[in-house]
């Protein structure tokens, strides 16, 4: 977690709430779910709220990122789509994860300014 927070800085990404110890819980997300083919891999990883991570559920990205805007909130695009550029490079070095390649892909397209 520590990691990931230094990473992607210490709030959740898609509300955005500070992620401090007792307040806010912070949680570990997989960007591609385990469910979808996402590896359980640290480049898979968002730090994100429990309030967030229990209401994406399988969702994808984009389709989470736009209803995060929706409710007004402001997710952390950049950091998001740093997230999935890093598994994108992390698959082609490593190989394998077959079903999240078109994924990982089609959610870059999607969420890429």
């Amino acid at each position: 977690m520590a990691q990931i927070l230094e990473r992607d800085g210490a709030e959740c990404v898609w509300c955005r709430r500070p992620l401090e110890v007792g307040l806010v819980h912070a949680t570990t997300e997989h960007l591609v779910p385990r469910i979808k083919g996402g590896p359980s891999w640290i480049e898979n990883e968002l730090a994100a709220c429990r309030r967030c991570n229990g209401e994406r559920g399988h969702r994808t990205p984009g389709d989470w990122f736009d209803e995060c805007e929706r409710r007004g909130w402001s997710p952390n695009r950049t950091a998001i789509v740093a997230a999935l550029e890093s598994l994108e490079r992390a698959i082609h070095e490593r190989g394998g994860q077959r079903r999240a390649r078109p994924y990982v892909a089609s959610q870059l397209r999607r969420l890429r300014d």
